[in-house]
């Protein structure tokens, strides 16, 4: 098949632990790859965000990826996306005219929207994943979401009107149905791990004393801070944050201030260790330790 995966600002070139590059990032590579492995033939179409980068290019994994024109070529936070969602649905409704794709895999739900207008000009089936749901951010995070107010009815009429829609758990499924989406058309298929990578066999990082270890961009819905909150009960162990800026920069980092706030408020600052950011070939072995 000739699959057109849509990320709109999740980038599977992107260097993972900025800001808005995680998880949706590694899931777009690692899907496309294990597709272009066993013989389709895959298309990412992604935003640029840099005048310097190509059209196209082709992955060492088998895949392509596409840079859209829509918006400035610059790094803008996705919560602005949004009006920029209609040039990019321009862009995809000319190239799917123009070269024929059997379906479109959207992930996220500005892509979603993306992925829809196109394919209503272009005659091609729309697969959604939304990564997250704007009514779990909402009820979650109330005044800090910073989501467009417009997202949930949004992702509801994604939901009713995608051919199919890629749950990641049944709490999504529940979640998904509330919104109207029609059970028949949801599969769940779980996020995944890559097994010749994380293998319980191999190095392990040092460590002097038991270990809880906390991998992800350093933004506050991650909830490190419970984390480190929890760390009082376990008295002999450490903490060890892997992710956010260069280890540098992080005594200017928002969120690396307020989570060493919070250790100094809950009697354990000497034994939470933030690193900043650290590469993936290293993160193997620390979560070995």
């Amino acid at each position: 098949m000739r699959i057109a995966m849509v990320s709109e600002h999740a980038s599977p070139l992107a260097t993972i632990g900025e800001v808005d590059a995680g998880g949706q990032n590694v899931h777009v590579d690692a899907l496309s790859a294990a597709l272009a492995r066993v013989g389709h033939e895959v298309t990412v179409f992604t935003r640029r965000d840099s005048a310097t980068l190509p059209v196209r290019v082709r992955t060492p994994q088998g895949y392509t990826v596409e840079h859209v024109d829509a918006g400035p070529p610059v790094e803008v936070p996705k919560d602005d996306l949004l009006p920029y969602m209609g040039d990019f649905a321009t862009v995809l409704t000319r190239r799917w005219q123009a070269e024929r794709f059997d379906v479109a895999h959207a992930h996220f739900w500005m892509s979603g929207l993306a992925a829809v207008r196109a394919a209503a000009n272009a005659g091609v089936p729309v697969v959604q994943t939304f990564h997250a749901l704007g009514s779990v951010k909402r009820r979650h995070q109330g005044r800090h979401d910073t989501s467009p107010p417009s997202r949930v009815a949004t992702e509801a009429r994604l939901a009713r009107s995608v051919a199919r829609v890629v749950a990641t758990c049944s709490d999504e499924v529940a979640e998904l149905a509330l919104l109207g989406a029609c059970r028949e058309r949801i599969s769940v298929v779980p996020c995944g791990v890559d097994l010749e990578r994380f293998t319980p066999q191999g190095p392990a990082a040092l460590r002097s004393r038991p270990r809880i270890l906390v991998v992800g961009r350093l933004v506050e819905r991650k909830g490190v801070d419970d984390a480190i909150r929890a760390l009082a009960y376990v008295p002999d162990a450490e903490l060890v944050v892997a992710g956010g800026p260069e280890a540098e920069l992080l005594d200017a980092d928002p969120e690396a201030q307020r989570l060493r706030k919070v250790a100094l408020r809950a009697g354990v600052a000497n034994r939470v260790v933030l690193l900043g950011k650290v590469s993936r070939d290293a993160i193997p072995a620390l979560f070995r330790s």
